[in-house]
C-alpha cells in the first residue's frame, strides 16, 4: 500500500504553524543533485524540505520546489544559518542569501545550525531570528543540536522560545534527557540521522525482528519508532525506491513490546560531533 499526502501525521509548532512529522533531508545531496531527490520526494508525497545553507543545495532544493508545481502553502520548508555567519547582522545577511538561492519569499522553519558556546553568539543570533519571525519572513523559528543548558540560557535571555530543535537522535542515541526538557517546555524534536546514517542499526537483529514480524524494512521500523515517540523525523536518500519506502509507514503501528525493545538499544553513543565541542565556521 503507498502512503498519501492526506496518511501523514502533523505536528502542531508552539506558535500554532503545523509542519509534517515525517520529511525529507538533504544533507549531503549535491546540488546538481538535489533537484533530483526532491522532486522524487515530492513526487512520492513528502512535503516537508530540510536544507541548510551549508549543505551547498538550496539553490538545486528551490529548482525542485519551482518545478513542481505545488502550492508553496502546501509546502515546509526549512532552512538553517549556518556557523560562520552568526551575529544579529550576519545573520539577516545570510536568511537573505538563503531566501534567494531557494527562490522563495519566506521560509516555513529557520533555524541555528550549531550553539557553538565556545563563541558565545548563539544568543544575539536568535535575536535576528526573532526579528525575521517578526516580519513574517520565517513562520517559525528554531534551533538545532542545542543542548538543555543552551536552551535554557535563550529562554533567560530572549522573548521567544524555540519551536523545534533539531538533533541526532536514533536508536542508539535517544537523548531523553533533552526530550523531557522539550516536552515540559513545548519544543518539538526533530531527528536527524534519524536512520543512525545507515550505519549498524539497520542490521540490528532486534530491529530485524520488528521488521520481520510486520512485514516491513529495517528502516520502515525505526522511522515508525520516531514518529511513535513524537520526533518529527528527516530522512535522507536519493534513490526513488528508498525515497518512496521511507514515507510508507503510516499503515502499520508498534506494539508496546516493540517499542520497549527499542528503548533497550539506546547506548548514548553519537556518530555526529558532541554540541559543545563542535566549532567548525568553515
Amino acid at each position: 500500500m503507498r502512503s498519501s499526502v492526506s496518511d501523514a501525521p502533523t505536528i502542531t509548532l508552539n506558535n500554532g504553524v503545523v509542519m509534517p512529522q515525517l520529511g525529507f533531508g538533504v544533507w549531503q545531496v549535491p546540488d546538481d543533485e538535489a533537484t533530483a531527490a526532491v522532486g522524487h520526494a515530492l513526487e512520492a508525497g513528502y512535503r516537508s524540505i530540510d536544507t541548510a545553507a551549508v549543505y551547498e543545495n538550496e539553490v538545486g532544493t528551490g529548482r525542485a520546489l519551482a518545478a513542481s508545481g505545488l502550492p508553496r502553502e502546501e509546502l515546509f520548508v526549512t532552512t538553517k544559518v549556518w556557523n560562520s555567519e552568526q551575529g544579529y547582522d550576519s545573520t539577516l545577511r545570510a536568511f537573505d542569501a538563503s531566501l534567494e538561492r531557494l527562490g522563495l519569499e519566506y521560509v516555513d522553519l529557520y533555524l541555528i545550525h550549531w550553539p557553538m558556546p565556545m563563541f558565545d553568539t548563539y544568543v544575539e543570533t536568535w535575536r535576528a531570528l526573532e526579528k525575521l519571525y517578526a516580519d513574517g519572513r520565517a513562520r517559525a523559528i528554531g534551533v538545532s543540536n542545542f543542548k538543555p543548558a543552551q536552551l535554557r540560557r535563550l529562554a533567560e535571555e530572549t522573548a521567544t522560545v524555540p519551536a523545534l530543535n533539531q538533533v541526532e537522535l536514533h536508536p542508539t542515541l535517544q537523548q531523553g534527557e533533552l526530550r523531557a526538557y522539550h516536552r515540559e517546555h513545548s519544543v518539538v524534536t526533530e531527528a536527524w540521522s534519524p536512520l543512525g546514517q545507515g550505519k549498524d542499526i539497520l542490521a540490528d537483529p532486534v530491529i530485524g525482528a520488528i521488521a520481520e514480524r510486520h512485514g516491513r524494512t529495517p528502516a520502515q521500523v525505526i522511522l515508525r519508532w520516531h514518529l511513535q515517540l513524537g520526533n518529527v523525523v528527516i530522512p535522507k536518500s536519493v534513490t526513488p525506491s528508498r525515497i518512496r519506502e521511507n514515507i510508507n509507514v503510516f499503515d502499520f503501528a508498534l506494539d508496546e513490546a516493540d517499542m520497549a525493545s527499542i528503548a533497550g538499544l539506546d547506548t548514548g553513543t553519537r556518530l555526529g560531533p558532541d554540541p559543545d565541542e563542535m566549532d567548525w565556521r568553515g
